[in-house]
Parts: C-alpha cells; sequence; structure tokens
C-alpha cells in the first residue's frame, strides 16, 4: 500500500504543478487585456441632420468625445470622405477623463448627406487608433413662392 500511496503522491504534484502554469498564463493573457493608455469614447459616432433647409442652416455640428484612458489622448489628424465636409479638431493633448469636440462644416449642398469624417488618434481602444464618424440627412432647397 505504500508504494501505491508514493505513486499517487508525485502524480498529484504534477497534476498541481500543471494546473498551476495553466492558471498562470491565463492570468497573465487577462491581464494583458487591461489596456493602459488614452482611450477616445464618442458620445456619438453618427450624427443625423435630419431634412435641412438650405440658407436656414449652418451645416455645423459637433461630435463630443472623452478621454476615458489614463494617459493624454491624441488627435492626430480628422479628414473628410470629401471637400464638402470640413472638420476642425482639437490640437493639444486631451488629458484624461477631460471631453472636447470635434466640429463639422457641411456645405449644405442639395440633396443627401451620406459622408464619413476619419478620426486618428493614439487610442488604445480602438483598432490603430481610428474612428469613423459619420453624417447623414438630406438638405432641400425652400421654394419662393411668386
Amino acid at each position: 500500500m505504500c508504494k501505491v500511496k508514493i505513486l499517487h503522491e508525485p502524480i498529484n504534484f504534477m497534476m498541481m504543478k500543471i494546473v498551476l502554469q495553466w492558471l498562470t498564463v491565463f492570468l497573465i493573457g487577462l491581464t494583458s487585456f487591461a489596456q493602459e493608455g488614452a482611450k477616445i469614447e464618442f458620445k456619438t459616432e453618427t450624427i443625423n441632420y435630419g431634412t435641412v433647409v438650405k440658407g436656414e442652416d449652418s451645416g455645423i455640428r459637433y461630435f463630443e468625445f472623452t478621454n476615458t484612458g489614463d494617459a493624454p489622448l491624441l488627435i492626430t489628424n480628422v479628414r473628410s470622405s470629401c471637400g464638402c465636409t470640413i472638420p476642425s479638431f482639437p490640437k493639444t493633448p486631451i488629458a484624461p477623463g477631460k471631453s472636447d469636440k470635434i466640429e463639422v462644416k457641411y456645405n449644405m449642398a442639395k440633396g443627401q448627406i451620406s459622408k464619413t469624417i476619419t478620426v486618428e488618434t493614439n487610442a488604445v481602444n480602438i483598432p490603430k487608433g481610428v474612428v469613423p464618424l459619420r453624417i447623414k440627412g438630406n438638405v432641400i432647397v425652400k421654394e419662393i413662392k411668386k
């Protein structure tokens, strides 16, 4: 009986060692998902202008965001899918916990609005730090009655 007991102790020790190794690998993997750095969270990623009348609406809208990370957020570039939409963005770092906005001015050309504004950042919570924002709506021209 002693021989059998002696054989079981090394097996139990080996099993415990294997379980501890897997647990260590799991915990290391889990902590790697806890990203450190700047993080960007937009209030909305799509702005719907609705139906607007040319000449009565400035075409200016704002995408509000917050740095929810633990490092300064840098917006390195903001570009539009066409020249009819002009974005303006903060050039200084946004501190953790602080908010700011990206201004978008559409030229209010008659017809459907469907544009993309691409925001490039140092944020670690989005793929490659790039966020696509969208504007949509419809611009009409008010008819002048004679």
